[in-house]
């Protein structure tokens, strides 16, 4: 198991930022119904967490992007993550929004960035990765490169995978399902039936229960 993975899962868990719902699914953005939902927005109100958050963030974007000179954070949830990362690494920050407004400006990203920027994205969870890469589009419409994407967290689905292939995008994450799944069964935090539940899911989250 990679320590850092093991380590965050385990952080997520203590600060109950996973959620299991089998009898009441959530419904994601995509339309798929799941019994296990992933909120590590929750760290931004745990200083200490937050602040392990934003440490493992930046180290990832130095290790593996250091070319980058612009930080940009996929709205909403990786606005704060994405604006704490630009603040340590002291370069500038933008956020893409889902749409463009539909007033004033009506920009799809906030900010500036200038001509040519090496830009590594900032996203909180990669489910499909649809969102995700819709801002690397909207990014790279501007004219400037999208160097990579670092996230806290991803389900690991195939589907995710291949679109950031298909894409172009090397994808850098915090944890991921494997991991927080083998914390919250090792430390009690699921059941049994709650692990047999979250594998049947795994095996075709797009029609699992229709």
């Amino acid at each position: 198991m990679d320590i850092l993975k093991k380590a965050f899962a385990s952080k997520l868990l203590k600060v109950k930022a996973i959620k299991l719902q089998p009898k009441n699914p959530f419904t994601w953005a995509s339309g798929w119904k799941s019994p296990f939902y992933c909120d590590n927005r929750k760290t931004l109100s745990f200083p200490e967490l937050r602040n392990f958050v934003k440490l493992e963030l930046v180290h990832a974007v130095l290790e593996n992007f250091p070319e980058a000179d612009a930080v940009a954070g996929v709205a909403t949830g990786a606005i704060a993550q994405g604006a704490l990362v630009a603040d340590e690494l002291n370069l500038p920050f933008v956020y893409v929004r889902s749409k463009p407004k539909d007033h004033g400006m009506e920009n799809l990203i906030e900010g500036e960035l200038k001509p040519e920027m090496k830009v590594v994205v900032i996203e909180d969870l990669i489910s499909t990765g649809g969102s995700s890469l819709k801002a690397v589009e909207a990014i790279r419409k501007t004219g400037n490169e999208v160097v990579g994407m670092v996230a806290s967290y991803t389900y690991g689905f195939p589907v995710a995978k291949k679109a950031f292939e298909d894409a172009g995008v090397k994808l850098i994450t915090l944890t991921d399902y494997e991991h927080v799944v083998a914390e919250a069964a090792a430390t009690g935090y699921i059941s049994e039936s709650d692990a047999e539940v979250l594998n049947e899911w795994r095996k075709d989250p797009a029609n699992w229960r229709k």
